[in-house]
């Protein structure tokens, strides 16, 4: 056992004399030493209820003949850091996370890890932690809130607080029922309701096979979850007997058939980050080209909330990532019949599982034949674009505006407020990306602001920062190069005309050639207020949007 490197032999004395000293005894010394990396925070909903998870978990280790250690590492609410500086350091708290991870385990010899994680940067962080290391892994996601109601209104975060705030600001509703909704927008622990980045996350890590089946969509306060934190106990104690490493599991083609299912489910833009990043911890080539490639193949088979009423109950209801998989396995060529932690092939998982078809909907018969998610291309992002397409309108899929131009979201949220952004318009958010933020902040407040004024089919909003999960309406993120390496979206001057083209997949300047070569002569780039600490080294590192905005 890699454990042995700090209790055999008369050399590691002093090593057992500590262990001893946290009350191990001379049995449990022996046994295989399994790290519980739990992300649990009084700070954030969705992690709130882990201290529970935790001794499940534990339960499992030690009825599976391990010895448990429970260590912590940083998670970041993105709703409450959300439209504010704090909004900096989520995407930063990735490859810090992985640091941690990798850290405690490497210095403490860990034979193996449950990875306790849920929300936004949480799991790719774990998920990359656990492909750097390259020991056994698996990983358990909290899973999802209840979604609220009031007065016969049902609620999620989104609708109830984001959008609402564009409601009352519309006149629509008063200030005493956008209380009254955000009292209960989020009537439970657990994370966002809706598939946003964190539920997005925990469906495709359950579909490259790092965690159970079910463990995507079960309730953060279901009995379900519960057992499946205690089975997933047991089931470290298996990989580490076994030697089943993460980079087994976590192949080339178990991330394409990840890249599928967010495709068919229409999942947060962020997902694309993320798998860049994960892939690369694994030492896999990974693209936007085979975004691109298998986006053109996959249709978008079930819409959930922000793009629909539906939520992460109605999947779990309608079968889950199983019944994801049955309807896709056969159908979509490309899906690969990878194996999970537990040794279950994509057939397998398949062959035992149900689909309510009223909910996840037949491969040949889709919400729409387009995928959940695209790529753009086009002048103005040359390297490339990402869009949600679920979250579009179709009657907007084709959309010529006005370029009216802001250098950081703050001013962009005044101008929305003010009724200074009108219908046709473009508006462009920019110094937002990995390096120009730094961090590459989320735009949920202003989308979420021009859905509830009436404007999210009348406007478009395009950035080198990225949205949230959340975010629906004609909004383009991670735009690349960014603004503060010389873009073309840092040349784009207000009155511009801007055309995007869902269909075709581009995103064009209508500006000719030699006009946009004078004004890159002139080009100089706004600085925002130089960082300091953690955000100043991971400016300093940090790859572009296309690459996974990694921090190396």
């Amino acid at each position: 056992m890699k454990s042995d490197n700090i209790k055999e032999g008369i050399e590691h004395a002093p090593h057992r004399a500590l262990l001893y000293a946290g009350g191990l005894s001379d049995k449990n010394i022996k046994k295989p030493f399994i790290g519980i990396a739990s992300s649990f925070s009084d700070l954030v909903p969705g992690h709130a209820g882990m201290r529970d998870l935790e001794r499940q978990i534990e339960k499992g280790i030690h009825s599976g003949g391990g010895q448990a250690f429970i260590f912590g590492v940083p998670a970041v609410c993105d709703g409450i850091a959300m439209g504010h500086c704090g909004m900096r350091y989520s995407l930063p708290s990735r490859d810090l996370i992985a640091d941690c991870v990798e850290t405690v385990a490497s210095a403490h010899q860990l034979d193996g890890l449950v990875l306790l994680t849920n929300c936004d940067k949480i799991t790719p962080g774990m998920l990359i932690a656990a492909l750097r290391l390259n020991i056994p892994s698996i990983i358990v996601t909290a899973g999802p809130s209840l979604e609220g109601h009031c007065k016969g209104e049902t609620l999620t975060f989104i609708r109830g607080s984001s959008e609402a705030v564009g409601r009352y600001r519309a006149g629509e509703i008063t200030e005493e029922k956008l209380h009254e909704m955000e009292h209960f927008a989020c009537p439970t622990i657990g994370s966002c309701q809706g598939l946003y980045t964190a539920n997005t996350l925990a469906c495709l890590t359950e579909v490259m096979g790092m965690s159970l089946p079910y463990c995507a969509t079960a309730a953060a306060v279901s009995s379900k979850k519960r057992r499946l934190a205690f089975e997933s106990g047991t089931v470290i104690c298996d990989l580490v007997k076994n030697n089943i490493l993460p980079r087994d599991i976590v192949t080339k083609e178990a991330i394409k058939n990840a890249i599928i299912v967010d495709l068919a489910l229409g999942g947060s833009t962020n997902s694309i980050l993320h798998l860049l990043a994960i892939a690369q911890s694994a030492e896999i080539e990974l693209s936007l080209a085979d975004f691109e490639e298998l986006s053109k193949k996959i249709p978008q088979i079930i819409k959930l909330d922000p793009s629909s009423t539906l939520t992460m109950t109605d999947l779990d209801n309608a079968g889950g990532i199983p019944g994801v998989l049955k309807t896709l396995r056969g159908a979509a060529d490309e899906m690969k019949n990878t194996k999970n932690i537990i040794g279950l092939t994509v057939e397998e998982i398949a062959s035992q599982a149900w689909a309510d078809n009223s909910v996840i909907k037949p491969f040949n018969d889709p919400i729409t034949n387009n995928p959940g998610l695209a790529i753009l291309h086009g002048n103005i992002a040359p390297d490339g674009a990402v869009v949600k397409i679920s979250g579009v309108d179709k009657d907007v899929f084709e959309f010529l505006g006005t370029a009216k131009v802001f250098n950081h979201e703050e001013d962009a949220m005044k101008a929305i407020v003010d009724d200074e952004v009108k219908a046709g318009d473009v508006v462009v958010i920019r110094y937002e990306g990995p390096k120009g933020g730094p961090g590459m902040r989320e735009m949920l407040a202003p989308t979420s602001l021009l859905v509830g004024k009436g404007l999210g089919k009348k406007c478009a909003l395009i950035t080198d920062g990225r949205f949230s999960g959340g975010t629906r309406g004609l909004c383009i993120g991670h735009i690349c190069p960014e603004a503060s390496l010389g873009g073309t979206i840092g040349l784009i001057q207000d009155g511009d005309k801007i055309k995007i083209d869902i269909n075709k997949r581009e995103i064009n300047l209508l500006v000719d050639d030699c006009e946009l070569e004078e004004r890159r002569k002139n080009f100089k780039p706004y600085q925002n207020e130089v960082p300091k600490g953690y955000l100043s080294k991971y400016q300093k590192s940090v790859s572009q949007a296309n690459l996974g905005a990694i921090a190396q």
